[in-house]
């Protein structure tokens, strides 16, 4: 049963906002790729998961401070027998192992997957203890893109390659121990634990000026958009969507991006390239969001 469902991470979303509208900086740039490509690691290891048929709990994405240090958990597996802690990893090309130490195959060193996975581990084995609850904590680092090979692997390392993926999952599919009430216990106090990121840390520095307005496609994320009716069609990929659907995704980035700023009818007709009329935002913000003021100082709040 999954008890933390996997969340796509709001830095994420916003550094997507930023990238199409904007000209990342070559760091901000990389940082935004790596994040990208270990979440979609992180989708391929939950599609396996969340059809998991033992008695379990999935817990994804779970962030603690603990002894002054703040670590994450990919995903945890909690059975009547053991928690199985994952460290997912969506790397791709040929690494090797040498003198205990991780390269890529042309002779870089990179960051140890096993030595992130023995610190995190060990910080999630103190937090449990400091809370009460004897369990036995499996750590793996789960490599789920089929591109990746590894060469000279420590014997006996907890690495679950691509092609044990299914193996690992029919595994735990046949641990037959059931869950009881302590289970439950430490899910929840897991759960509350949980630490939200400051989804702006570690952002470039941006301004509305220095954004390309225009709506883009919900699915490409092209400016070609082609407005006929009551539809909006992408140029680019042939997405149709309404034009009620992308203005109010346009406002909802909008607000995401710059949370200081009141959401006016001038204001999204601007950041929509002046591709849909005022008096149309008007009437979808009317429908949507909650008005505050009358006449040129009225602004609108998004509703949940």
């Amino acid at each position: 049963m999954i008890k933390r469902p996997l969340v796509k991470p709001a830095k994420l979303t916003l550094l997507e906002f930023l990238d199409k509208r904007m000209t990342l900086p070559a760091e901000n740039k990389y940082y935004f790729l790596n994040l990208k490509k270990g979440y979609e690691g992180e989708v391929m290891f939950n599609t396996l998961t969340e059809k998991l048929s033992c008695d379990c709990h999935i817990l994804n994405g779970l962030r603690f401070k603990f002894n002054n240090t703040i670590f994450q958990i990919d995903s945890m597996i909690s059975t009547g027998q053991t928690l199985f802690m994952n460290e997912v990893k969506n790397m791709t090309g040929d690494y090797y192992y040498k003198d205990n130490h991780f390269y890529s195959i042309n002779g870089e060193e990179r960051k140890d997957p096993l030595v992130q996975m023995e610190r995190a581990s060990s910080q999630l084995r103190q937090l449990i203890h400091s809370l009460g609850f004897q369990v036995k904590v499996q750590p793996n680092v789960v490599h789920v893109n089929p591109e990746f090979t590894l060469y000279q692997a420590p014997q006996n390392a907890p690495i679950i390659f691509p092609t044990q993926l299914h193996r690992y999952v029919n595994n735990l599919n046949t641990i037959s121990t059931k869950l009881n009430r302590n289970h439950d216990l430490l899910t929840e106090r897991l759960i509350s634990l949980h630490v939200e990121e400051d989804p702006y840390a570690q952002l470039p520095t941006y301004t509305y000026k220095g954004m390309r307005t225009g709506m883009t496609c919900g699915i490409c994320d092209s400016f070609e958009i082609t407005l006929h009716g009551k539809n909006g069609i992408c140029r680019d990929c042939g997405h149709v969507e309404t034009v009620e659907a992308i203005v109010l995704r346009n406002v909802w980035e909008l607000k995401m991006l710059f949370p200081e700023l009141k959401i006016t009818t001038n204001l999204v007709f601007d950041w929509c390239g002046g591709a849909v009329s005022r008096k149309r935002i008007s009437r979808i913000l009317g429908r949507h969001c909650k008005m505050f003021g009358s006449g040129p100082w009225a602004y609108y709040v998004l509703e949940d």
